[in-house]
């Protein structure tokens, strides 16, 4: 028997058969960084651009969050995907979250 000349193949190549999927959206675009007006995320923000800031304890009643889902939104959220600067201050013994703006001249340290 004898080798017969090879065949081509019925395959196409790698990238022609691949589907070309649509790129994900970038963090910084506007659109995905607007929370819905009457979403938790824009009540919370609300309550932190206020000028007396806010509690974990007052967060956890406006949203029904426990107290580690408010930590990790405001870690996770504000802080890093947000990147707004949020400061605290203790008042009474109660800790006291707020983002600081460029104009209202907090200088409290970071929790």
């Amino acid at each position: 028997m004898s080798k017969s000349a090879k065949k081509p193949s019925l395959t196409k190549s790698p990238l022609s058969a691949r589907a070309v999927k649509p790129s994900r959206q970038f963090a910084d675009d506007p659109k995905t960084n607007k929370a819905n007006a009457g979403s938790k995320q824009a009540r919370v923000i609300a309550m932190l651009q206020s000028p007396t800031g806010t509690t974990v304890a007052a967060i956890m009643k406006a949203t029904g969050w426990r107290q580690h889902s408010v930590r990790g939104f405001l870690a996770g959220v504000v802080r890093k995907r947000l990147k707004l600067k949020l400061v605290s201050r203790k008042v009474n013994g109660d800790r006291i979250y707020q983002i600081a703006s460029g104009d209202s001249g907090i200088t409290c340290q970071a929790a």
